[in-house]
């Protein structure tokens, strides 16, 4: 079998399974179980499968059509131009996140900031990017020590100055030490479950996809938190979830002033930043 078959083959199957973009997957899929880009596919399309190539890429289409996400098959996802590693024990960074990593690159552009902490940082996507990026050290941390041994692996790969510790939110965060507070926290109501994508569903973990009855409860905790962790005159800057703008808003009214809000392509608001009142 050649290459150029092996791929006609595989795209449809998952055609026929319906799963999303099944050219693209089968070419994500076969490029991997042959350790090389795709351009390599279309450059040797009538190079003989080798038999180890065909066993790996088999085993890849059969995972996918069990619902397996392509990221997790190949370990691998692109996030602000960079490919990070990924497991079962984190999220799939999303492109609507560099939102968030752009929001706060515009923000320490023009501030000092000497600590900025990432909560909930699962694959370490947004410390890892931002710490690249601006040439600043970061903390990051989680509650999960399985997505913190992800979080190193990308650190240690693509060299950042990143600092990892465990703790559910900022309940280990000592009083007005953090300078800037970054999240994209765990904000999808359990009952939108039934509604989600089942790849996203059932396998992506539920510890930082779902937030309470209303997807508003860790937003809750953690602004309340970052009252207490957040220096004065210091800012939060977190990822918005579907419909929760307004009561994020409520939340931050109290204490918060300078409220910002971006909207991501699609024009749902994506990131809100707030600034805690001075004493």
């Amino acid at each position: 079998m050649t290459i150029q078959t092996a791929l006609l083959q595989g795209t449809e199957i998952l055609e026929k399974a319906g799963v999303p973009v099944p050219r693209l997957t089968a070419e994500v899929l076969l490029a991997h179980a042959t350790q090389h880009d795709r351009t390599y596919l279309y450059a040797h399309a009538q190079d003989e499968l080798i038999e180890l190539w065909w066993i790996h890429y088999g085993r890849y289409l059969n995972e996918r059509l069990k619902g397996k996400p392509t990221q997790y098959i190949t370990h691998k996802q692109e996030f602000f131009g960079r490919d990070f590693y990924v497991n079962e024990n984190v999220l799939i960074p999303r492109p609507e996140t560099e939102h968030l990593v752009e929001a706060a690159l515009e923000y320490l552009r023009d501030h000092t900031a000497p600590r900025v902490l990432d909560v909930g940082t699962g694959s370490g996507a947004i410390a890892v990017s931002l710490a690249l990026e601006s040439g600043r050290e970061m903390l990051a941390s989680d509650v999960s020590l399985a997505a913190l041994g992800v979080a190193e692996r990308n650190r240690k790969r693509l060299g950042a100055a990143v600092s990892f510790f465990a703790g559910d939110l900022l309940e280990s965060v000592r009083p007005q030490s953090i300078d800037v507070l970054l999240s994209n926290p765990p904000y999808v109501p359990g009952g939108d479950a039934a509604n989600m994508q089942t790849e996203v569903r059932d396998w992506e973990p539920h510890l930082a996809l779902f937030a309470g009855n209303s997807g508003l409860e860790i937003y809750q905790r953690l602004i309340t938190q970052a009252e207490t962790a957040v220096k004065p005159g210091g800012r939060l800057i977190m990822e918005l979830g579907y419909q929760s703008l307004g009561g994020v808003r409520d939340m931050l009214a109290a204490r918060w002033r300078d409220v910002s809000v971006i909207s991501d392509l699609a024009g749902w608001p994506r990131v809100i930043g707030a600034t805690l009142e001075s004493s």
